[in-house]
């Protein structure tokens, strides 16, 4: 299990993560998704014990990452962005090495680097030099070293970056083995990816985090549904009989000139309409074809969170340059100062240069 306290990260005056606290239950895969520079990485590398933290607290397997760093790396398993690799070793050299610095017993580190090797499908690649390997390839013995020793939690970040579509679609079903047996974490910035692969999802912007929940929820707690209705009763019978729902934020009819009336509604709130609108249609006599719904997308839903997140600084940026301004005008005020003054003391400087330079030049022409 993780459990991520109070984290805090800052670089001078700009704050890359602002106070963040989760927890990371066994089992499960997680899905970490943000805007760039929403703070993923730098929460990641804290997480793994590659960055410290400014305030607050990362516990890894029940060891404080901050406070017992060895303990706790030996319980995690990293793929960072850029796979740490080294172009003059071969693979299986590499993989021995990885083996021998996670503390992997010493007759247990042929097995373990065969193991990650087929896992990760490199076997035809063991003992060629990894400078030589296709860009898809190095990711894949970045992402065998990280699974060596069997550790309890793996972090990977980006792990499908630079593989190709058959290659991508083996990495997705071996994170969702992975996570039958493990602790997985996973930042990608392909939504339907962390869709189909994770349990549950984590959204960061700006530092923050804005969302934990399946993608399932997510989905229902999003802004609303739309509906698809097809019906062969006329336009205005069925407009007549849905008049009456409730919720209803926007309504369409087409007719195709056929028979078929196709109409599209949309809904506001969390829960399913279908219900509600089979009885209606029932209710007036219309018969229909089908009515199907569909919810927001992950990547609907990840718009709306981070769009709204960045409103709420906009705005907070604005209502601080207006403070100072009013602070500034105040002070102004109530100084007498004249508001041009700053700009006077400007040039003059520039002016008193000037001066001088002319009386060097009288100087020198009068020796």
């Amino acid at each position: 299990m993780i459990e991520v306290r109070n984290l805090t990260k800052k670089y001078g005056d700009h704050i890359a993560v602002d106070h963040l606290s989760f927890k990371v239950d066994e089992g499960q895969v997680y899905g970490f998704l943000g805007p760039n520079g929403a703070g993923k990485s730098t929460t990641m590398n804290i997480m793994t014990g590659y960055l410290a933290a400014t305030e607050g607290d990362v516990i890894i397997n029940g060891y404080n990452i901050l406070e017992e760093p060895e303990k706790a790396k030996r319980t995690i398993g990293y793929l960072p962005e850029i796979p740490p690799l080294y172009p003059d070793m071969t693979v299986r050299e590499y993989l021995t090495f990885a083996a021998e610095l996670k503390k992997v017993p010493r007759k247990e580190v042929k097995l373990a680097v065969v193991h990650a090797m087929q896992e990760l499908s490199i076997m035809d690649v063991a003992d060629r030099l990894i400078r030589h390997l296709s860009k898809g390839y190095k990711q894949r013995v970045g992402f065998a070293q990280a699974i060596i020793g069997d550790p309890e939690t793996l972090i990977l970040d980006e792990p499908t970056v630079g593989l190709d579509p058959k290659q991508i679609i083996e990495i997705r079903e071996l994170i969702k083995s992975l996570g039958r047996r493990h602790t997985v974490i996973l930042s990608s910035h392909i939504l339907a990816e962390v869709s189909e692969v994770c349990d549950t999802v984590l959204i960061m912007s700006r530092g923050r985090l804005v969302a934990l929940d399946t993608p399932e929820n997510l989905a229902k707690k999003s802004a609303g549904a739309s509906v698809t209705i097809t019906s062969p009763a006329r336009a205005d019978e069925v407009r007549s009989a849905l008049d009456g729902l409730a919720n209803v934020t926007g309504a369409d009819f087409t007719d195709d000139g056929a028979g078929t009336v196709t109409a599209h509604l949309t809904f506001e709130g969390e829960g399913d309409p279908r219900k509600d609108i089979i009885a209606a249609l029932t209710a007036g006599g219309c018969a229909y074809y089908s009515v199907d719904v569909q919810r927001a997308s992950l990547e609907d839903i990840f718009l709306e969170l981070t769009d709204s997140e960045d409103e709420e600084y906009d705005d907070a940026d604005d209502d601080l340059i207006e403070d100072e301004e009013s602070s500034g005008s105040a002070s102004s005020a109530k100084s007498g100062a004249d508001p041009t003054s700053s700009e006077q003391e400007e040039i003059n400087p520039d002016s008193e240069k000037s001066v001088n330079i002319e009386a060097k030049e009288e100087v020198e022409d009068s020796k």
